[in-house]
C-alpha cells in the first residue's frame, strides 16, 4: 500500500522515490508555487518534523500571513487533544511538505480525526468545515499520508477523546463547600492516578487499584467503580490532562455523574497539602446531605 505512516516523513520520501515522473501536477507546482520556511509564528506546524512548506498550500491559502491567521484558529482544538494525529492531518493541508508532488492526507486519517474532533467542535457550535470534507481525500491504497497513532496491538483500547465540559482542579475555600459538592454528585472517590508515559501526544493514565477509597457510590456498585474510573481515564483526555498538570502521579478526590454506560467527572481536588479537603473527607462518614435529612 502507498499510505504514509510513522515515521511518516521518511515514508513520504521513500514513496516519492518509487513513484517515478512527477507529471503535470509537479510542473504546475514549479510554475505556480514556492517553498518557504515554516515560520515560528505558525504555532500549528512549526517544528512538525520538516522545515519547509509549499505556498499556496492545499487549502488554497496564497500568502504566509493568511496561512498563519487561518491555522491559528485550530490551536484551541489541538489543545483539547481530541486526536493524537490531528496536528499531522491539519499540517499536511496548511503546511504541505515541499516536494515535487502534492501529498494529501488519506481519507481514513481524515475520518479518524473527524470522528474524534467533530463532536468537540460541535460543543462550541462549529460544524466540521466543508474544506475538510473527507470524501475529497484519496483512498488508503493511493499515495497519501496515513495515521501515525494506529496500533493494531491495542485495537481493543478506546481512542482518548476530549470532553465538551472543562474539568480543572478545584480550589475550594472551605470544607463545607467540598461537602456540598459531594452531596450534589452521584459518586465521590479518592484515587491515585499514574501517568504511564511522558512522550506521546496524549498520555496514558492508570488507576492505582490499591489506592481507591469510595466515599460515595450512588447508583454504582462499589466493585464496578474502579473499572468505570479507568474507562474515564482512557477516554477523557482533556479532563485527566488538566487534573494531572504535567505530574507523573497524584492523589485526588473526584466526584461526578453517572451517564448511561460511563462516568463523567465534574470536580477534582488534589489531596496533597489540602487541609480543607482532608477535613471534609474525615467529616464525610458522619455527614448527612440535605436531601437525606428526615
Amino acid at each position: 500500500p502507498s499510505r504514509l505512516g510513522g515515521p511518516w516523513l521518511l515514508g513520504v520520501l521513500a514513496c516519492l522515490l518509487l513513484w517515478g515522473s512527477p507529471g503535470a501536477w509537479a510542473s504546475y507546482l514549479r510554475r505556480s508555487s514556492s517553498c518557504m520556511p515554516i515560520p515560528h509564528r505558525m504555532a500549528l506546524c512549526y517544528d512538525i518534523g520538516y522545515s519547509e512548506m509549499r505556498i499556496p498550500n492545499l487549502l488554497e491559502h496564497e500568502t504566509m500571513p493568511e496561512v498563519i491567521q487561518q491555522s491559528s484558529s485550530w490551536l484551541p482544538l489541538l489543545a483539547r487533544e481530541c486526536h493524537p494525529d490531528a496536528r499531522i492531518f491539519l499540517c499536511s493541508l496548511f503546511a504541505p511538505i515541499c516536494l515535487d508532488r502534492s501529498i494529501y492526507p488519506c481519507r481514513s486519517l481524515c475520518e479518524a480525526v473527524k470522528r474524534s474532533c467533530a463532536p468537540v467542535m460541535a460543543c462550541y457550535g462549529y460544524p466540521w468545515p466543508e474544506i475538510l470534507n473527507c470524501n475529497k481525500f484519496p483512498a488508503d491504497h493511493e499515495l497519501c499520508i496515513a495515521a501515525v497513532s494506529t496500533d493494531e496491538n491495542s485495537s481493543s483500547r478506546r481512542m482518548p477523546r476530549a470532553s465538551c465540559k472543562d474539568c480543572e482542579l478545584e480550589e475550594a475555600s472551605t470544607a463545607r463547600e467540598i461537602l456540598e459538592n459531594l452531596c450534589a454528585n452521584d459518586f465521590a472517590v479518592k484515587i491515585r492516578i499514574l501517568r504511564k508515559n511522558m512522550t506521546t501526544t496524549i498520555s496514558d493514565f492508570d488507576l492505582d487499584p490499591s489506592r481507591v477509597e469510595v466515599l460515595k457510590h450512588g447508583p454504582l456498585l462499589r466493585t464496578e467503580i474502579p473499572a468505570r474510573l479507568q474507562q474515564w481515564l482512557d477516554i477523557d483526555a482533556t479532563c485527566v490532562h488538566n487534573i494531572m498538570r504535567g505530574t507523573h502521579a497524584g492523589v485526588f478526590v473526584v466526584s461526578g455523574e453517572v451517564q448511561s454506560d460511563k462516568v463523567v467527572v465534574n470536580k477534582a481536588y488534589a489531596w496533597q497539602k489540602n487541609r480543607n479537603l482532608h477535613q471534609a473527607v474525615r467529616r464525610w462518614k458522619h455527614h448527612r446531605c440535605p436531601e437525606q435529612v428526615g
